[in-house]
């Protein structure tokens, strides 16, 4: 009612962004008799004139002139598309390149042609010659969109590469130097860390962050931004705390929480009473918590009295609580598959095998050891960031997806991304029947099979959705034993999700699949003729390469053959959708229909439920189970009431508001994390890039010296001259410290502080010209980027350590983010004041010394001509630079004891570290 007020007033954002929107398509249109009379090279030297006047522009010129200029460029995009591709982009089309190049989230149904209209906006942007990533959700996509859209880049004079995983660096490098890069959101976002690690400028692959379009933005933005990128290194544990771990959980008996449950009030003095187990589970939150006498057994099992109060045995009573979640609350076939003798996780919101990923926090071991696979080491992280803080780094960011309005606050509220629904080419007629809702799992799956019976003896399609491989395997046998032929689509067919997905609209065709249906392929009524004609070609031992003219005659007999079974089909009712269960977000459902009415197409869907599924039992409210129990249904029987329907959708609502809710506190944590890292991550860049990275280099010094200073003779407090002097010594050397001597007054303090940093101010530029500049800025780099990347790591396990022990300040009336933050950022205070102090060490402490002079027990670092001694014989500034002369050896200092912390700052044990071989 409110809408169509808005649209009547002229009040819906919406429909006001539409109106511009034909506005422009009309201009656009006004230019398409102009273009079609230019030759191919003509539209080429146009764009690259474009590119031209684009070049050197930034900031609001830029996008101005990227905005006069829009309506020439979509149609020359338009006609060469019509050239090379033989296809011409809708007017709705051209609304939706319009909102990807405002950056905004284009909503468009399955079936508008998504793929062809990310290219509009992708060109545009491209001409600024800044570099433009396109987002897929897997390396198929890239590959198949980047190589299905080059002849229509190549024809406006732009490049276009792929990133995938496991590809050779400088090709990599390559794809990012093109003038557009398509590739996965995971590959983007480990290059980017990978970037932040590397030790020379020539290592880096990206090129910077200027604007990117996110196919399937709902999925990869919202579901998976649950989950960080993570790069982490093995850590040295073995794998018998595993074994031993999960012996004990085995033998442990657990009860589920009711997830109905109201908490006692602490005002009202009544403590909830002990559940009858060894542990809790809760799998609305997928938490569990151990009884009084499930800890009594696993203290009784270790012979360990205090395993859950003393931290000593605080790492074991983890491996404990993992191993007793993995057994309980993930499941084979549904969270993870065993592959190859490995753990693979299984994509919660795709169906997807997620190759390479592992679960955190030592789940991933549990698991391993709970199915008796080999258990991999688990990592320590070395560089990590959340999807959410990668994506706002762009410059503009855009997307596309055909379910994005359920999401839209949190999209404006984290990105700054609107959501513009773009109408569809031609008017929806699929029919969406009201859901079914049976009693048990049993007679839903019994009446799903059933009507796939009914429905595929007429000959009709059907698409079945499941929401886990158990599901679709349950489905399949059923099937089965009805002898109904039909194709299973899950993880683990997920090799030949394209070709089943294609052909899934075929006469008769029944495809059980996962919630991957049809992402990113076309379900074509009658069958689609390219894969046909390549499945023939292939079957007799070619490719299309090797026989284009067998290719091309087998095409045109696969479409007048489609082109009849889908005129059958459309008399039929079109493609029929089946769900076996409500996802737990509304877009997944959206999704799966979506495959269904295409391009004005007839069909229908329909989804069974039981009271049993999770979200019904989960986040179902009693009303539900009310309705059902007053209906006193018999065995097989089903309901559908509007009633029903709202309370499905409202459990649905609950669980969008939970996943939001932990994708929120998620970012709310990362957010004091990511100013951090980029603190990190621009000092790490400066030293890598700085041309004056030498002069860089003394204001560390310098500062750190007034650090010291100021430090230990603050304005109001006791001052130390004893202390300043002391530290100094241990940072540089003895001596520098002598002008402090006899200071006990602020008065005197200015002309000692500018003593100490003359001494040192000539000290450095001196050892800088014995040394050689490019030596010493080869050696500066090599320090800090070492000194800096090491406390970088150690830092990050420190804050993983702060993030999850901080909760418990809520019993303490605390705010635990608001700890988080000051917590983390006295930690990260002390931890780059350590950083500085070992770079400034380390400055003055190394020596360079020719090759034939380094003893062979000590080993060389690869391709650096430099030399760390122990810190015991440090060298006096301006001494031996590797003019042949040999100093006498004397000690300035004590003698460091072996298990002492080395003096050059990597935290390691002087005997591990710069002692290793003295």
């Amino acid at each position: 009612m409110f809408g169509s007020l808005k649209k009547a007033l002229g009040l819906d954002p919406n429909e006001r962004a539409l109106k511009s929107y034909r506005k422009t398509v009309e201009e656009i249109n006004s230019l398409e008799s102009r273009m079609q009379s230019l030759s191919d090279d003509d539209i080429t030297v146009r764009a690259l004139a474009i590119k031209d006047e684009f070049s050197g522009l930034e900031g609001q010129d830029l996008s101005q002139a990227m905005s006069d200029r829009l309506p020439e460029v979509f149609a020359m995009v338009r006609e060469a598309s019509v050239r090379k591709l033989g296809l011409r982009h809708f007017d709705v089309q051209m609304m939706g390149g319009i909102a990807l190049h405002q950056g905004n989230i284009a909503e468009m149904k399955t079936g508008e042609g998504k793929t062809l209209v990310a290219p509009l906006a992708v060109i545009l942007n491209a001409l600024s010659g800044k570099g433009v990533h396109v987002v897929t959700v897997n390396d198929y996509l890239a590959k198949r969109d980047s190589s299905w859209m080059s002849p229509l880049y190549n024809a406006l004079g732009l490049s276009v590469g792929v990133i995938y995983s496991f590809m050779d660096p400088e090709e990599r490098r390559r794809a990012y130097l093109s003038d557009i890069t398509y590739g996965t959101n995971s590959e983007f976002g480990f290059d980017y860390l990978r970037d932040n690690m590397v030790l020379s400028q020539s290592q880096m692959v990206q090129r910077g962050h200027n604007y990117c379009i996110v196919d399937e933005v709902d999925s990869i933005l919202v579901d998976e931004a649950r989950t960080p990128l993570i790069i982490s290194g093995p850590s040295e544990d073995s794998e018998e705390p595993y074994v031993r771990a999960d012996q004990i959980a085995s033998r442990l008996s657990g009860v589920a929480k009711d997830p109905n449950e109201v908490k006692p009030s602490v005002l009202d003095g009544q403590e909830r009473p002990e559940p009858d187990g060894d542990f809790e589970f809760d799998e609305k939150e997928r938490s569990v918590a151990l009884t009084s006498r499930g800890i009594a057994k696993c203290e009784e099992a270790l012979s360990i009295p205090d395993l859950f109060t003393d931290m000593a045995h605080a790492d074991m009573a983890h491996k404990i609580l993992q191993a007793v979640k993995a057994r309980t609350l993930f499941k084979r076939d549904v969270h993870y598959m065993i592959k190859d003798n490995e753990i693979v996780i299984v994509d919660e919101f795709t169906g997807r095998l997620m190759f390479g990923r592992r679960f955190s926090d030592g789940l991933h071991q549990a698991i391993e050891a709970k199915e008796k696979v080999k258990i991999g080491k688990e990592s320590q992280t070395l560089a990590t960031i959340t999807l959410q803080n990668y994506f706002r780094m762009y410059g503009k960011l855009a997307g596309m997806t055909g379910t994005a309005v359920t999401e839209a606050e949190e999209f404006k509220e984290i990105y700054g991304l609107g959501v513009i629904c773009i109408p569809t080419n031609r008017p929806i007629v699929r029919e969406d029947f009201a859901d079914q809702v049976y009693r048990t799992k049993g007679e839903k799956f019994a009446a799903v099979a059933d009507e796939i019976q009914n429905i595929s003896s007429q000959g009709r399609p059907i698409l079945v959705g499941t929401t886990s491989v158990e599901q679709s395997e349950r489905l399949s046998k059923l099937l089965k034993a009805r002898k109904v032929p039909h194709q299973v689509l899950n993880a683990k067919y997920h090799e030949r999700e394209s070709i089943i997905i294609a052909q899934a609209g075929r006469i008769g065709a029944v495809t059980v699949a996962t919630n991957m249906a049809g992402r990113g392929t076309d379900i074509l009524l009658g069958g689609n003729p390219e894969y046909l004609a390549q499945e023939e070609l292939r079957k007799e031992g070619q490719e299309i390469g090797e026989a284009p003219e067998k290719y091309q005659a087998l095409l045109e007999k696969h479409r007048e053959s489609c082109a009849q079974e889908k005129a059958k089909v459309l008399e039929l009712g079109g493609l029929c959708i089946l769900g076996t269960e409500r996802h737990e977000a509304r877009r997944i459902d959206n999704q799966l229909r979506g495959r269904s009415g295409r391009q004005g197409d007839p069909g229908s869907s329909r989804f069974y439920l039981s009271l049993e599924d999770d979200l019904l039992r989960l986040f179902g409210s009693e009303k539900i189970q009310g309705i059902m129990g007053k209906l006193g249904l018999e065995e097989g029987e089903a309901i559908e009431h509007p009633l029903l329907t709202r309370a499905i959708e409202s459990a649905q609502k609950k669980v969008e508001q939970l996943h939001y809710d932990i994708r929120r506190q998620l970012l709310m944590y990362d957010n004091v994390m990511n100013r951090q890292r980029e603190a990190v991550y621009d000092e790490r860049q400066r030293i890598l890039t700085d041309q004056q990275v030498i002069d860089h280099g003394w204001e560390i010094v310098g500062g750190v010296a007034e650090d010291v200073i100021d430090r230990h003779f603050p304005e109001n407090g006791e001052l130390d001259p004893v202390g300043a002097a002391s530290k100094l010594k241990a940072i540089f050397w003895p001596g520098v410290e002598a002008p402090l001597e006899g200071v006990d007054s602020l008065h005197a303090l200015p002309e000692a502080k500018d003593a100490v940093l003359s001494d040192l101010r000539s000290s450095y530029f001196l050892r800088v010209k014995q040394i050689g500049e490019d030596n010493c800025t080869d050696l500066f780099r090599f320090i800090s980027l070492h000194v800096l990347d090491g406390s970088w790591k150690e830092h990050l396990l420190a804050m993983d350590a702060l993030r999850q022990g901080i909760g418990l300040r809520a019993v303490g009336q605390k705010d635990p983010l608001l700890e988080y933050q000051f917590e983390s950022y006295s930690l990260f205070q002390e931890s780059m004041a350590q950083v500085r102090e070992s770079i400034a060490q380390l400055l003055f402490r190394v020596a360079v010394v020719s090759e034939n002079r380094v003893p062979r027990r000590q080993p060389v670092r690869e391709s650096r001509d430099f030399h760390v001694p122990s810190p015991g014989g440090v060298p006096v500034p301006g001494a031996d630079a590797g003019d042949g002369r040999h100093e006498p050896f004397r000690r300035e200092g004590r003698k460091i004891g072996r298990n002492e912390p080395c003096p050059c700052g990597s935290g390691k044990k002087y005997k591990a570290c710069c002692g290793k071989n003295s």
